[in-house]
């Protein structure tokens, strides 16, 4: 399982490995899928880019009434370790410990806390969820960041997570959101609406990837009234929106490129010929259309974060 940090929605835009996903589809263990030399970077530049939601979620966690005294801090499905280091300034006392099937990505978290003098309390542990859950040990604080929905049995996962809290501590249940918009409905080439389309190839791509997933069964995104399920006592839920209007950074635009070249390697047999073309337009540097070149493009989301307390 893991989160490959980024992701909003459910991010079948990245490859999917068990975040459990990719950020990606399938279950933990599945990193040998992807060139992660290729993908590390990119999920690096996604949670950078995203790094102003989450950090502000994690504040709204840290001033809350009922906030534990956090010393130490799971995030499950880490990714490249941009939210595990962020985690660590947020809550300067605690020991962070970055939880992924992918010892490329951990690697990235590790040299990415010694650039910020975060080594001596940023941990690593590789392990595949649910299976290694054993390994985890306690926490204060579990930050599951797009990554609940790559095990298969949701709600026994999220039962465990709640079994590893101390009293007062906290689940933060990042699922759902908003999909992420980056261009005009009217791009001026191909048919209106591309982005709602491949909204719709990812919602099946997403159905592919449960269905798949060892243990999967189906569970209604009521991701409040799971909480209480499994015995914690829900503390709310807010949307954290990440909006970078046209024109964007060099970064963002890069990030945008890479995130529709993902889609087009990955959905390619879920969308019509038109729409493939509009992306290999779009992805042309060499186009005036192109992502290259347009003035329009810009950078829209919401992540929405669940809270729930052990008592």
């Amino acid at each position: 399982m893991s989160s490959h940090a980024g992701h909003g929605h459910h991010d079948a835009h990245t490859p999917a490995h068990s975040h459990g996903h990719t950020h990606g589809s399938g279950a933990a263990g599945a990193g040998t899928e992807f060139d992660w030399d290729v993908m590390g970077p990119m999920l690096e530049q996604e949670a950078e880019l995203n790094s102003g939601p989450y950090e502000e979620a994690a504040r709204w966690i840290a001033a809350l009434p009922t906030a534990p005294k956090v010393r130490r801090v799971l995030d499950i499905g880490s990714g490249p370790g941009v939210v595990t280091c962020l985690l660590a300034q947020v809550f300067p006392e605690a020991e962070v410990i970055a939880v992924d099937p992918t010892p490329a990505l951990l690697e990235r978290t590790e040299a990415r806390a010694r650039r910020l003098g975060l080594s001596d309390r940023v941990r690593t542990l590789e392990a595949e969820l649910p299976k290694n859950a054993d390994r985890l040990g306690e926490a204060d604080l579990i930050w599951a960041g797009n990554s609940l929905h790559h095990m298969g049995d949701q709600r026994a996962a999220l039962a465990g997570f709640a079994g590893l809290l101390r009293p007062g501590g906290t689940v933060a249940l990042l699922e759902g959101g908003l999909p992420t918009r980056r261009l005009p409905r009217d791009l001026g080439i191909g048919r209106p609406g591309l982005e709602s389309r491949l909204d719709a190839a990812f919602a099946a791509r997403f159905d592919r990837m449960r269905a798949e997933l060892p243990d999967a069964r189906r569970e209604t995104e009521d991701w409040s009234a799971l909480i209480a399920a499994v015995g914690l006592t829900p503390q709310g839920t807010r949307s954290f929106l990440l909006d970078l209007p046209a024109p964007l950074s060099a970064p963002a635009r890069e990030h945008v490129l890479a995130k529709l070249t993902r889609e087009h390697e990955v959905l390619g047999e879920l969308l019509d010929a038109d729409d493939r073309a509009v992306l290999e337009r779009l992805l042309d540097p060499e186009d005036p259309a192109g992502v290259h070149h347009r003035s329009d493009v810009y950078l829209l989301t919401a992540r929405t974060v669940h809270l729930g307390r052990r008592d």
